[in-house]
């Protein structure tokens, strides 16, 4: 199972009380202070990890709370400081605060890590004179947990384009594959290898619909995890043997992206019109082809493999230079 958001309650570990001693001996009737500090809490910290892929376990446990320092004890002694909580997450992970909205943090590299509820401060004890105090409460807080895949590719289209069955002519994955729309409920990542020492990740992201920027059909929650990725392939049916026009597929899919975020809409697309095996899609192609003037389109059949090659060359030459891009 894929969960990809989850909302989880978190309290950092209380500090220890400060210790109220005095000591006396044969010369010191009257005693002189000696109590230790208290330890400070435990802090709550999130940690991206390579060995997690999505937050399925936060589905059974969704309550940590932080180890509270020790108290502390005479003779000076300070208390012991707690453990910190140390709870692991997928790279890609947003940290946000459930009741303001605001972000606190985005892990997106393995090995990232921040805190997120810092544990109480151990209270002073009456070794220098003063009262002893008591330890200062750990945060507490409600965390929302979302996961954007790490992708270098995205491959988006409208339900029943053929997505599926290209991540699995393409790589190992083998999600599930019907002749239905939405099959696909949730996003698949494969690894294509494209040359002995060069392999890429891409993402079938769930069909989208006319108006899954506002949520519909999910489409908040897929649309999230094509942030992250360098470019798109923009798969169309071309056989339209379901009455509807690619073109206007192309055209809508597109202002869905632009409504969600104008960064994603201004990614790269590879346009890849699929299903060119069907007998009604030589007419369409070529209708299809027209609008878009010299641009240069790859058609291809993800089922009997044609254009597969050619596709994947455009592929890495676009990563190229998007990865030139990002160096500048």
């Amino acid at each position: 199972m894929f969960i990809d958001e989850v909302r989880i309650y978190v309290k950092a570990g209380d500090g220890g009380d400060g210790c109220n001693s005095l000591y006396r001996d044969i010369i010191n009737r009257k005693g002189r202070p000696d109590g230790g500090f208290g330890g400070d809490g435990g802090d709550i910290v999130f940690e991206a990890d390579p060995n997690i892929h999505t937050l399925l376990d936060f589905q059974f446990r969704q309550h940590f709370k932080g180890n509270s320092g020790t108290h502390g004890s005479s003779n000076h002694k300070k208390g012991r400081r707690g453990e910190d909580v140390r709870i692991k997450v997928p790279a890609g992970t947003l940290i946000k605060d459930a009741v303001k909205g605001l972000v606190l943090r985005d892990l997106v590299n393995n090995g990232d890590s921040v805190i997120i509820a810092r544990g109480g401060k151990g209270g002073k004890g009456n070794s220098r004179g003063r009262e002893a105090e008591p330890g200062a409460q750990g945060e507490e807080k409600t965390i929302l947990l979302e996961l954007k895949l790490m992708a270098d590719v995205g491959i988006v289209g409208y339900p029943n384009a053929g997505k599926s069955t290209l991540i699995s002519k393409i790589s190992s994955a083998r999600p599930k594959i019907a002749n239905y729309p939405f099959t696909t409920k949730e996003p698949n990542l494969g690894v294509v290898r494209l040359y002995e020492d060069y392999s890429i990740v891409v993402a079938d992201i769930p069909g989208l619909i006319e108006g899954a920027h506002k949520g519909k059909g999910l489409g908040h929650k897929f649309l999230r995890h094509i942030e992250r990725t360098k470019i798109l392939v923009h798969l169309v049916d071309i056989s339209a043997i379901d009455g509807r026009d690619p073109y206007e597929d192309y055209i809508k899919l597109n202002e869905e992206l632009k409504q969600y975020s104008k960064e994603l809409a201004k990614k790269t697309q590879v346009i890849a019109p699929n299903k060119i095996d069907c007998p009604e899609s030589k007419a369409n192609l070529a209708a299809f082809k027209k609008r878009f003037g010299r641009r240069k389109l790859f058609p291809i059949s993800a089922v009997a493999g044609d254009g597969i090659k050619e596709l994947l060359n455009e592929i890495c030459k676009r990563l190229k230079e998007a990865s030139k891009d990002e160096r500048v």
